[in-house]
């Protein structure tokens, strides 16, 4: 008899089954590196991803740091701030990732070894998540030279709707309109934007991050209505 073909686009069962436990092996080595670092013993190394103004201003030491991507996620301005880029008054606003079935986020992994874990880990706790209000989360991290090369899973802090300082979404024009008012700690919620635009821009000039730069587009357009000046602000 005739061998039975599959239709076309039909994977077969072998192959299905062989993607299953790939994808298994996948989920319970990210809950074992998960639980390593809840417990204070990551292995290493250990790498983190950065998105906001982690790309610019990491303030820890580090083994090494690629500019690259993960994916499933879109970066948004949808979290408040009211400690680095603003206050109780005027909350700033600051990036967080929403997940994003087709979407890609670039930013920089860094590399960390040794006695740089557990340094990294507790600074960034109080940074990101005790001031923040981010949680964090296992990715793959995909490096923008190493395109052949495998994923490395990396840490990433996000914060969720159920944060009390998150904001969600709004128009990328009153995004714009609070960003102009609000300063923190850390400095002005403008240079957070600008400087987040720029690495894009430098870095990633391949990529078009349509909702950072139409909320920059947006901040340029208002800033001669609030501070008149007689030269452009941004040539």
């Amino acid at each position: 008899p005739h061998p039975r073909h599959l239709p076309s686009g039909t994977e077969h069962p072998s192959r299905l089954q062989k993607d299953e436990e790939e994808e298994e092996e996948e989920e319970e080595e990210e809950e074992e590196e998960s639980s390593d670092i809840e417990e204070g013993s990551p292995k290493s190394p250990l790498w983190v991803f950065g998105y906001g103004s982690l790309v610019w201003k990491p303030d820890f030491e580090f083994t090494s740091r690629k500019v690259g991507y993960i994916r499933g996620y879109s970066r948004r301005f949808w979290q408040g701030d009211t400690f680095h880029r603003g206050n109780e008054k005027t909350p700033g606003r600051v990036v967080t990732l929403q997940e994003d079935y087709n979407g890609y986020t670039w930013g920089v992994g860094y590399e960390l070894h040794g006695l740089q874990i557990a340094a990294v880990l507790k600074y960034l706790n109080i940074r990101e998540a005790v001031l923040g209000g981010y949680d964090t989360k296992l990715v793959k991290f995909y490096p923008q030279e190493e395109e052949a090369d495998e994923p490395v899973l990396a840490l990433v802090y996000i914060a969720t709707p159920q944060n009390p300082s998150y904001l969600g979404p709004a128009s990328e024009e009153d995004i714009a309109a609070q960003i102009i008012v609000s300063s923190g700690r850390a400095g002005h919620n403008i240079e957070y934007l600008l400087r987040l635009a720029d690495f894009m821009r430098y870095r990633c000039p391949q990529v078009e991050d349509e909702h950072l730069f139409s909320i920059e587009e947006a901040l340029i357009s208002i800033l001669p209505c609030i501070y008149p000046a007689e030269e452009p602000l941004v040539q």
